[in-house]
């Protein structure tokens, strides 16, 4: 009898044992092991493993001495796959890209005529719509590159306002019915920053930056209870490109209280970085409260338009449009009005964040930043685009510390006709990242959608590869300005964190940051170019919650 009992006896030992260890370990929310994580940490280290608790990472390590380490209520095998900090999109238009959804999607239209086709499908699909909208035509992607004029839609829509706007946002092409209860007249129009298009006397319905905003201040606004339901969509198609973090470039306060409040009801989970536009009631009101910071929400900067786009002409050059020897496009507002709005921030502190897209707009903006920042420092002031800059200018990025935030895709979908607009000398100025990049060693990357498409790995391809979704051009657009793999992963995670002043909190896989992170089905920093764009997203995490992938 006493072998068995001796059996016996050391079994329950064993046992007591196994269950004093398990008791004495670590408890975690969350541990994520047998990974390939990319943690994107100042040594750019790789790790296997990783635990959170309560929102946050508390360790980054080994599977084997994590999973010794710590007692977890739920643990994902990640069988091998890449891991990678929650990716930020450092310039978008989120709130834009909901309200985008109840238009007509025009986006990829090889013709005025398809645009046509599918404002007919749309209305057909709502009939009783006050207006009829759309969004994301490019004439330069049809085989006649000119601008539409409003004839065929006087024709088909006589009765009900139209407008349909550019694919940059810069441009619009509204009817007769739209222009009529927008007041806007052959010869008594005038919009500073914007123009209204006559050709032999006649309106063509064309409209330029701020001249479109006459006939939108007559749009109806939608419902609360429509906002809602279509930033609750649009949040999803972040979720599933693996976005945790927007920086959301231009809202107007009741656009940042509506974020704000269903974030604070759990309605909306996602980040937001909230670049105000700079209102009167903006100004008064966060001036005299200063920036708003919660858990999910960052309002400390404001965007400024410096001038338009390329693709319509507005962007503001230092010698004529090559395509247009009498034209150099315009500012969006005077020279004064930039320099006293830039005074304000700098004394309020807060960021100053000024799309410019021509060389002279950035020119003109760096000088005025120069002028307040004096050298060095950490305002972290940040010029939006940056896509044509003067030579003799990129230094100034890096005597200022201003940082260039810009959009890969925006290169590869400009390639085709940048070449037209800006001569083949100017051009090479034109999207030069790794230029930029060099001047204070690191680059913010966003897509500006819903401009371009939403899919942060499209832009990270764009980077590197300087090729569109169709392997164009072999060999690479101006390749001396790709960017390394490292440093597209870097521009969309820590580097867009930090030009948000959030590095201390996002950004990178490491213990005492939020746990916000994402699991792809191939490593992107490893496949081909061209497999880039087919990579899915298996899961996205926002502290350490599961917002997107299989259960």
């Amino acid at each position: 009898m006493t072998k068995p009992l001796y059996k016996f006896g050391a079994s329950a030992c064993l046992g007591l044992a196994l269950l004093s260890s398990c008791s004495q370990r670590e408890k975690a929310d969350l541990l994520v092991y047998n990974a390939n994580v990319y943690t994107v940490n100042s040594q750019f280290g790789k790790a296997q493993a990783f635990a959170v608790k309560d929102g946050k990472i508390m360790e980054v390590g080994t599977s084997e001495a994590l999973r010794e380490k710590y007692s977890a209520q739920e643990e994902v095998d990640a069988n091998g796959k890449p891991v990678y900090p929650g990716l930020i999109d450092a310039h978008a238009h989120f709130y834009g890209y909901a309200v985008n959804q109840r238009e007509a999607d025009l986006v990829g239209t090889k013709s005025f005529a398809e645009v046509v086709q599918r404002l007919q499908a749309h209305r057909k699909e709502h009939p009783g719509a006050a207006w009829l909208s759309g969004r994301g035509w490019d004439q330069n992607d049809w085989s006649t590159k000119q601008f539409p004029t409003k004839d065929t839609l006087d024709r088909l829509f006589p009765d009900v306002p139209v407008i349909i706007e550019r694919v940059d946002g810069h441009a619009s092409l509204a009817n007769q019915k739209a222009l009529d209860l927008a007041g806007i007249t052959t010869g008594n129009t005038q919009v500073q920053g914007g123009k209204v298009e006559v050709i032999n006397g006649k309106l063509t319905g064309i409209l330029i930056d701020r001249a479109s905003e006459l006939v939108y201040a007559k749009m109806p606004s939608p419902s609360v209870a429509e906002l809602t339901q279509a930033l609750k969509e649009a949040e999803q198609d972040l979720f599933s490109v693996g976005l945790t973090t927007v920086v959301d470039a231009g809202l107007p306060k009741e656009a940042v209280d509506l974020i704000d409040s269903l974030q604070q009801k759990g309605e909306l989970k996602v980040r937001v970085y909230a670049m105000l536009s700079p209102s009167l009631e903006n100004k008064s009101h966060y001036f005299k409260n200063g920036p708003y910071t919660t858990d999910r929400l960052n309002v400390r900067s404001f965007k400024v338009y410096g001038d338009g786009a390329l693709g319509s002409r507005g962007a503001c050059l230092l010698h004529p449009y090559a395509d247009r020897p009498l034209e150099t496009g315009f500012l969006l507002q005077t020279v004064q009005e930039y320099k006293d709005l830039a005074a304000e921030l700098y004394q309020h502190n807060f960021q100053m964040n000024t799309h410019a897209i021509g060389d002279s707009a950035n020119r003109l903006i760096l000088q005025i930043y120069g002028n307040l920042l004096q050298g060095k420092n950490d305002r972290r002031w940040r010029i939006e685009h940056a896509q044509v800059v003067n030579p003799a200018d990129v230094p100034l990025f890096g005597k200022f510390s201003i940082l260039p935030s810009v959009q890969p895709t925006h290169a590869t979908s400009d390639m085709y006709w940048a070449g037209e607009r800006l001569g083949t000398d100017r051009v090479k100025h034109a999207y030069a990242f790794k230029a930029l990049l060099q001047q204070n060693n690191m680059i913010p990357l966003g897509s500006d959608f819903p401009v371009e498409h939403i899919n942060p790995l499209y832009g990270f391809h764009a980077a590197i590869a300087r090729q569109d979704a169709k392997n164009y051009p072999a060999g690479g657009f101006q390749m001396e300005n790709a960017l390394t793999r490292e440093e597209a992963l870097k521009g969309t995670t820590i580097w867009a964190a930090y030009a948000n002043f959030e590095e201390k909190q996002k950004g990178s896989i490491e213990a005492g940051k939020v746990a916000d992170f994402v699991i792809l089905d191939q490593d992107i920093m490893t496949i081909p170019p061209q497999a880039i764009r087919n990579v899915k997203v298996l899961s996205t995490y926002l502290s350490g919650e599961k917002v997107f992938g299989k259960p």
